[in-house]
């Protein structure tokens, strides 16, 4: 026993393993290395709770099932492309890759993509988008506007190709001939068609030469009808002024459009008819009425017939003639009226040909032109008058200035024969007292000058000094 105790010891003391130390972070990065290359495409069912959605456009959850929970993470670049708005509790199918947050040590899912488990995206998308527009009040009849009546112009937003605008005109045609139709062509599937159509609702109303819109295209699938359940279509047909029909799909397809529009027609084939009820109502019992007529007047006619054979030949012919006389003098008043009425029509036609002729003439270029030329002659005229005016004014200000310069000039003192008395310096001698026996001066003349030397000086008394004295 001693024996077998010492060798078990010395064997527990040479084979004692080496012991490793890892760094936190090294450890981190390494079960992160393993569990990503082990998990890299993996598909989690769960519930979504915890839904945290940051300003970064990326979406934070947790999936959680009875017995375990899993943090997710969907980056803004996949969450952009999501067709429905993830909520708390709902069930969905999670596609990404497992990995570990290291700053937390956190096991957690990388999510590509997401779906709903039980109904499509598209589908919860319209259920979503539809209850919140409904929330908001976008459905509601109050804000339904009426259509007019009798349209004059109708805009029809859909494909220019596709058989939805041949159905339209044909109906159009048919039941209201006078209706004009403007097509503002849009894709209505694919990426762009949303934003397109949302446009040619923003331009139409700004337009003002539509009095009602019809967005149109034929049937298809969820996929096919995306764009008409997109929120930015939908505000664009709450925001129209002009009224707005919805005509999307068949009978039993519908949108988000529809239930915004202010009038849902099942198919665009059935939004022509909506539009030209009024005026094919007209005109149906305008031709009820003309059948009417046809027949009372067949049936007086046949009492007039039965009457004229009972009566005698005479007297038959005498209330014949005096019938076609009433009629004679009744046709000649109506043309007479006629007459009145259209000569009435061409002088007021007339008259507006003349007030348009006018209005043609005030626009005319040439005489816009002509107008402009003389107002340009005028101008130059009065601008050389004022110019003339001007260097008038100029020369005579100039004379002025040399009338009075050449008064207040010691040349024109000359003139009057005086001299001008200058030292040897320049200055002017204005007194006897300035000079000395032997000064050089020069004196300036009228027409020339002389130099000399002073040999003496005699100061005299100025005469204001000798009047002051005398006081």
């Amino acid at each position: 026993m001693h024996d077998s105790s010492a060798h078990q010891l010395d064997f527990t003391f040479d084979e004692a393993p080496t012991r490793r130390v890892w760094p936190v972070s090294r450890l981190v990065e390494e079960v992160r290395a393993l569990v990503e290359k082990q998990y890299l495409d993996v598909w989690v069912e769960g519930e979504i709770s915890n839904l945290r959605p940051a300003p970064s456009g990326h979406v934070y959850f947790t999936l959680k099932d009875a017995d375990a929970q899993l943090p997710v993470v969907l980056f803004r670049r996949q969450s952009v492309l999501l067709r429905f708005r993830p909520e708390d509790g709902l069930h969905v199918l999670v596609r990404g890759r497992a990995s570990v947050y290291a700053q937390r040590g956190q096991l957690q899912l990388v999510a590509e993509t997401m779906e709903p488990v039980g109904a499509g995206s598209l589908q919860l998308a319209f259920e979503q988008l539809r209850d919140r527009l409904k929330a908001e009040g976008l459905f509601d009849a109050e804000r339904k506007q009426p259509l007019p009546a009798f349209p004059r112009t109708v805009g029809i937003i859909t494909s220019p190709t596709g058989a939805v605008i041949r159905d339209f005109l044909n109906i159009v045609k048919r039941r209201h001939a006078g209706l004009n139709v403007m097509l503002y062509p849009v894709a209505v599937q694919g990426e762009s068609a949303a934003a397109e159509i949302a446009t040619a609702i923003e331009d139409l109303n700004r337009s003002a030469q539509v009095d009602v819109i019809v967005v149109a295209r034929g049937g298809g699938s969820l996929e096919d009808l995306a764009a008409f359940n997109s929120e930015r279509v939908a505000r664009a047909i709450a925001a129209s002024q002009l009224p707005l029909v919805s005509a999307v799909g068949h009978e039993t397809d519908f949108t988000i459009a529809d239930f915004v529009a202010d009038l849902r027609a099942p198919t665009p084939s059935a939004a022509a008819e909506l539009i030209t009820a009024a005026q094919y109502g007209v005109a149906e019992r305008l031709a009820q009425n003309d059948l009417r007529l046809e027949r009372a007047m067949r049936y007086q006619l046949l009492q007039a017939q039965q009457r004229v054979a009972s009566l005698h030949a005479e007297r038959a012919e005498w209330r014949m003639t005096a019938q076609l006389e009433q009629l004679g003098q009744r046709l000649d008043d109506a043309r007479l009226r006629l007459e009145g009425e259209v000569a009435e029509d061409l002088r007021a036609r007339a008259g507006r040909v003349q007030e348009l002729e006018a209005a043609v003439l005030r626009h005319d270029p040439r005489r816009m032109l002509a107008a402009t030329r003389e107002r340009l002659t005028v101008a130059r005229h009065r601008l050389d008058r004022a110019w003339e005016r001007v260097a008038h004014e100029a020369r005579t200000r100039a004379h002025a200035a040399e009338v009075r310069l050449d008064a207040l000039s010691p040349l024109a003192v000359l003139d009057r024969g005086y001299a001008l008395v200058q030292g040897a310096d320049g200055a002017v001698i204005r007194s006897a007292t300035q000079l000395a026996p032997g000064d050089s001066v020069t004196t300036r003349l009228r027409d020339g000058a002389f130099s000399s030397q002073v040999l003496e000086t005699h100061a005299t008394v100025p005469a204001a000094h000798k009047r002051s004295r005398k006081k």
